[in-house]
């Protein structure tokens, strides 16, 4: 028997524990970079900024006039709902908090690979937790995934909880919680996956709309009681305060107002085609995400609003661009081994977000002698890489899979994704 027939003849615990591993050394190399050599005055930034909120609302300063300590000297940014939430991180000391929160977004990193690669790892029998190990690997070496970890950001948990709420079939974890829930608790702690709400209204799902709304609305009310001067605070002075969130026209923020920040036009023209701009991808974005629902491949939904949260915000920074997760499984599908090309786009999506490219431009601007142009375009790299993937995932959604007729435009929740009775069926 050999070695790999081996593994597969473990009992399930063991193969299971293998995978846990097999993660965690994956996770060792942005880990070590950015936990163990990372320099001390930029470690763990923004949990600290997380923790701090929580420490101001137990000491009773003010939580959006606090600033972490020098040289950062970073504001809370958040709805108050979300500095309720951080009260715990505020009993721990910050160096187990940074640790803690980085072992949590590398489980919820592999809990988006799970929820999302579902369609292709149910077909790996008795593989699977070695399968989910091997393909949750490059996607916490992606750059926006470890930009996460080395911010200590809060993306990885966003992005899981909208693709639990609209992926189908529905997790069993949350069979009793209504579809929208998990969106609105989600806009409570940061406004972006508000696209989600936009994407219901457009398919007239308006029961998802309305729980979406209603939840973030009571939550953000509850906060209010909890908490009336920060709430004050937030949303009659720090929301309108873009320059809290730090210089939108920094390489950092790849979103389609940010390139036009840096390459121009300035004043009333670049406005004008942000807003052109907006309205044109905008408009493509939420007709692949409605075409996508329609033929029941909720990945492919998910990813195409996801997107829609960077392309289409005024400040995205790149570790905002964890969505791309989600899209390489999109594009892969149920059974790429039909059809490489799958796996070829898939590939092409992933090698170019290992790449640092936006960092590669400042440091190609830097030599004057060099052609500007292509600093610039490498400097504004993951906004291209974004256009890039919504177009691949527009080609893979319109895929006939082989041996099947393709979904069916009018009964949503049939077609691409595979169904819960064979999930089941292939497990047993």
């Amino acid at each position: 028997m050999t070695p790999l027939r081996r593994i597969a003849a473990w009992p399930a615990r063991a193969r299971w524990a293998l995978a846990v591993v097999l993660v965690l050394l994956a996770a060792s190399i942005p880990v070590l970079r950015y936990l163990v050599y990372w320099p001390v005055d930029q470690w763990q930034v923004d949990v600290e900024v997380y923790r701090e909120a929580g420490v101001s609302i137990l000491t009773g300063r003010p939580v959006y006039s606090a600033m972490t300590e020098s040289p950062q000297l970073l504001p809370f940014t958040y709805p108050p709902f979300a500095a309720v939430l951080a009260i715990p991180l505020a009993f721990i000391p910050f160096g187990a908090v940074g640790w803690l929160w980085t072992l949590a977004q590398v489980a919820a990193t592999t809990a988006i690979v799970w929820y999302a690669g579902w369609r292709l790892l149910h077909r790996t029998g008795p593989w699977m937790p070695i399968a989910l190990a091997l393909l949750t690997a490059p996607m916490i070496w992606l750059h926006p995934v470890s930009d996460g970890i080395r911010f200590g950001q809060v993306n990885a948990f966003m992005v899981l909880a909208c693709l639990m709420d609209l992926r189908q079939p529905r997790p069993g974890v949350l069979r009793r919680v209504p579809p929208g829930v998990l969106v609105g608790l989600a806009m409570s702690i940061k406004l972006t996956p508000g696209v989600f709400v936009v994407h219901y209204l457009v398919n007239r799902r308006w029961r998802e709309a309305i729980t979406a709304v209603v939840t973030a609305v009571v939550v953000t009310l509850g906060s209010w009681v909890l908490l009336p001067e920060a709430s004050f605070a937030f949303w009659g002075g720090a929301l309108q305060d873009p320059t809290r969130l730090g210089p939108n026209a920094g390489t950092s923020n790849q979103s389609i107002r940010g390139f036009l920040l840096r390459v121009g036009p300035e004043g009333l023209a670049g406005n004008v085609l942000w807003l052109v701009l907006v309205a044109v991808v905008g408009t493509i974005g939420y007709r692949l995400a409605r075409r996508a629902y329609r033929a029941g491949d909720s990945i492919s939904e998910v990813a195409a609003v996801g997107l829609m949260a960077v392309l289409l915000s005024p400040v995205a920074w790149i570790h905002h661009l964890h969505w791309m997760v989600v899209v390489v499984f999109a594009v892969l599908g149920a059974n790429p081994l039909r059809d490489r090309r799958r796996i070829w786009a898939a590939g092409a999506i992933t090698g170019f977000f290992l790449c640092r490219m936006p960092w590669w431009g400042i440091s190609w601007l830097n030599h004057p002698d060099w052609p500007r142009w292509i600093g610039r375009v490498l400097q504004n790299a993951d906004t291209f890489g974004s256009l890039m993937a919504l177009g691949l995932l527009w080609w893979a959604l319109h895929l006939r899979e082989p041996g099947t007729t393709g979904g069916d435009e009018g009964d949503p929740g049939r077609g691409a994704d595979v169904s819960e009775h064979e999930v089941l069926t292939a497990r047993t």
